[in-house]
C-alpha cells in the first residue's frame, strides 16, 4: 500500500508583509514567516498598548488581512490559528474599549443617522481642503492612503449579509451589488480606485502602501474589520456602512471637482463622479431599507447601530485631522513620503 503526501501549499500570493511598528506587530510579523502552529511569544500582551497607535493597530491589520488576501509566504492556516487569535481578541478588546469609551454614551440610531446629515458651515475637512486648494500630491497621498480600504471596497461590509435576514438583507444585497459592479468586472468600485490611482501615477499592487500609512488609516480599515468578522457587532457594521454611504456623495462630489481643478486624468475624476450619484441612492436605500429593516428584525441593536456610525465618524474625524494638520505645515501625512 502507498500513501501519496498531500499537495504543498501554495504561499506565493498576497502582498509582502510589512515592516513591524513594536513589539506587537513584531511578534505577529516573525510568527507568519514560521510555520503554522508555531507558538507565540507568552510574555507578549496588549494590556498597555496605545489602542490606537501604529503598534497594536498594525498588528490588528495583519491579522484581519489574514481573512482577506494573505501575504507572500505566509500559510493561510494562520488565519484560525488559536494563539494568534486569542493575541488578536487581547488586541481588540483594548481597542474596543477606547472607542466606546470615546465615541461617548449610548444613544439611538435615528438620532447618531441625523447627525450624519448636518455639516457645520465653518467646518474644513480633507475633502474640502482638496478641492479648494490641494495640490497634486495631496491628492496622491490622499489616495494612497485610502487604498488601504479601496481596493478591496465593499468587502468588509458583506460580512454582515448572512447575518441579516428580510428586508435588511434584501436591501444590503442590492447595495453590494452595485459595489461589486452589478455583474460587470470592469465596474468594480476597487477596480475603479485602481483606475483612479493610475491616473495619479501610483502602484496599484492590493496592499503597497500600507508602509506609508499611518496608524489613524490603520485604525479607520480595521474599524470595519474588527465589525465585520464578529456577529455579535453586526449592528456596529450596519451603522458603519449608514455613516459611510450617507456622508460620501457630498466628500465624492468635492474630491471630483478637485481632481478636475488639478487636471487629473478621467479615471480619477470617474470614481468620485461615480459615487456622488451612487452613493445619494445608496443612502435613501441603507437608511430606510438597510437599518429599518434591522431594527424591524432586532431592536435590540438600535444603540449598537448609533455607536457603529458615532465610531465611524469619530475614525474619520481623526483620520482627517490627520492628513489637515500634515498638509496646512507642508508636511506629509505618509509615513514615508511618495
Amino acid at each position: 500500500m502507498t500513501t501519496t503526501a498531500p499537495p504543498a501549499r501554495d504561499h506565493a500570493t498576497g502582498p509582502a508583509l510589512p515592516r513591524s511598528r513594536g513589539d506587537l506587530s513584531r511578534t505577529v510579523r516573525q510568527a507568519l514567516t514560521r510555520p503554522a502552529g508555531t507558538p507565540l511569544p507568552q510574555r507578549v500582551t496588549a494590556a498597555y498598548a496605545d489602542p490606537y497607535g501604529d503598534d497594536l493597530q498594525l498588528a490588528l491589520y495583519l491579522c484581519y488581512e489574514l481573512h482577506y488576501r494573505g501575504f507572500a509566504g505566509v500559510d493561510p492556516v494562520w488565519e484560525w490559528d488559536p494563539g494568534l487569535l486569542r493575541l488578536r481578541a487581547e488586541m481588540e478588546h483594548r481597542f474596543l474599549s477606547a472607542l466606546r469609551a470615546d465615541v461617548g454614551p449610548p444613544r439611538r440610531a435615528q438620532d447618531a443617522l441625523a447627525d450624519l446629515l448636518v455639516e457645520p458651515a465653518d467646518a474644513e475637512g480633507p475633502s474640502q481642503f482638496l478641492k479648494e486648494r490641494g495640490e497634486l500630491w495631496h491628492f496622491r497621498e490622499y489616495a494612497a492612503q485610502r487604498s488601504l480600504y479601496h481596493l478591496k471596497e465593499a468587502d468588509p461590509h458583506a460580512w454582515v449579509i448572512p447575518r441579516l435576514t428580510g428586508r435588511a438583507k434584501a436591501a444590503m444585497v442590492a447595495v453590494e451589488y452595485d459595489e461589486f459592479g452589478a455583474g460587470r468586472a470592469e465596474r468594480i468600485h476597487a477596480r475603479l480606485f485602481a483606475g483612479l490611482m493610475t491616473d495619479l501615477g501610483l502602484d496599484t499592487t492590493y496592499g503597497h502602501y500600507v508602509d506609508a500609512a499611518g496608524a489613524e488609516m490603520l485604525t479607520n480599515v480595521n474599524l470595519m474589520s474588527l465589525f465585520g468578522l464578529h456577529r455579535a457587532l453586526r449592528g456596529a457594521l450596519v451603522g458603519h456602512f449608514a455613516a459611510v454611504e450617507t456622508t460620501s456623495s457630498p466628500g465624492s462630489r468635492r474630491l471630483a471637482q478637485g481632481l478636475r481643478r488639478v487636471g487629473a486624468g478621467a479615471a480619477a475624476v470617474h470614481f468620485y463622479a461615480e459615487h456622488v450619484e451612487a452613493d445619494a441612492v445608496h443612502e435613501q436605500i441603507v437608511r430606510r431599507d438597510v437599518v429599518g429593516g434591522l431594527l424591524e428584525s432586532e431592536p435590540s441593536l438600535d444603540e449598537d447601530i448609533a455607536f457603529g456610525a458615532d465610531a465611524t465618524e469619530w475614525t474619520e474625524n481623526r483620520l482627517g485631522n490627520h492628513f489637515l494638520n500634515a498638509w496646512r505645515d507642508g508636511r506629509s501625512s505618509l509615513r514615508t513620503p511618495l
